[in-house]
């Protein structure tokens, strides 16, 4: 590419950063960057140069969380089903997809995904799963579920079908973009966000990720870890009645949660996945 077209791309990617920059601002940073990345030089030309240029553009442009595809992705793909995974028990069901990203299937739920998988990461669910996904740039992770299309990197979050084919996206870390079959605009979440699609109405709003235990019992910890996560935790009689004051997040990792309880109070734990049961020694 010659240089004067190589320059005038630059300029327009440039551009479009943020409506709350002015036009003048756009311009005056745009020829400031200018004249130092493509500043004219009596030497050779070197074409390293234009690449070093590139990555510093791109950095810039995602630090500013502009997304250059804003193409809405169909919502009615068609998703291969070669392997499909049902939870027909009454408890949360553990999966591990061959990217490695992790899936935990609520009751009476379903999730579909092609053979391909690992290079063409498209999923399709019924009911409600929770997705904590691969980091993995080349390959963005699809979920549809009826006319929505959640699409991430890498993240953690929750896709819900509702009564009445109400859709909910629940994000816990991260960012996921959003689309509606037929629906040009895009909705990027924020962690916290909750973005609800029902009677072709789309809303954003925040919700509650986290959960607080002000000076409560250890036992009340142990009782939640062993509701939301099916695991019995025993605690040393001397730490029955010990307090704690301590916010989570409603999916943080098991062992994350356990770690944290052994460091603050100096014990030591064993983990016993046949029996599902956490035991804290002194």
């Amino acid at each position: 590419m010659k240089k004067e077209n190589f320059d005038d791309e630059f300029e327009k990617l440039w551009h479009e950063t943020p409506a709350s920059h002015s036009d003048e601002m756009k311009g005056a940073s745009w020829e400031e960057f200018r004249s130092k990345a493509f500043a004219e030089k009596k030497r050779k030309s070197q074409p390293w140069r234009y690449l070093v240029a590139a990555s510093v553009l791109v950095f810039v442009l995602i630090g500013t969380g502009i997304y250059f595809n804003n193409k809405p992705l169909e919502a009615n793909t068609i998703v291969s089903t070669e392997n499909v995974i049902e939870n027909t028990t009454s408890k949360i069901k553990y999966v591990v997809l061959p990217d490695s990203s992790k899936v935990e299937l609520s009751p009476n739920s379903k999730i579909s995904y092609g053979n391909n998988f690992a290079l063409n990461r498209k999923i399709q669910i019924d009911g409600e799963v929770y997705f904590k996904v691969k980091k993995d740039k080349q390959h963005p992770f699809q979920v549809f579920c009826d006319e929505t299309t959640t699409t991430v990197l890498g993240t953690s979050f929750i896709v819900k079908e509702g009564a009445n084919e109400e859709i909910t996206v629940e994000l816990f870390e991260g960012s996921v973009q959003m689309n509606v079959k037929g629906q040009e605009k895009n909705w990027i979440l924020k962690p916290g966000e909750k973005f609800t699609y029902g009677n072709q109405i789309a809303s954003v709003k925040e919700f509650s990720r986290f959960i607080d235990f002000d000076n409560e019992k250890l036992t009340n910890l142990s009782r939640y870890i062993e509701e939301n996560y099916d695991y019995k935790v025993i605690l040393p009689n001397d730490y029955l009645n010990q307090k704690i004051t301590i916010r989570i997040n409603k999916k943080e990792d098991l062992k994350t949660i356990v770690q944290l309880i052994s460091e603050m109070y100096n014990l030591n734990f064993e983990i016993n996945e046949d029996l599902k049961q956490i035991t804290f020694l002194q």
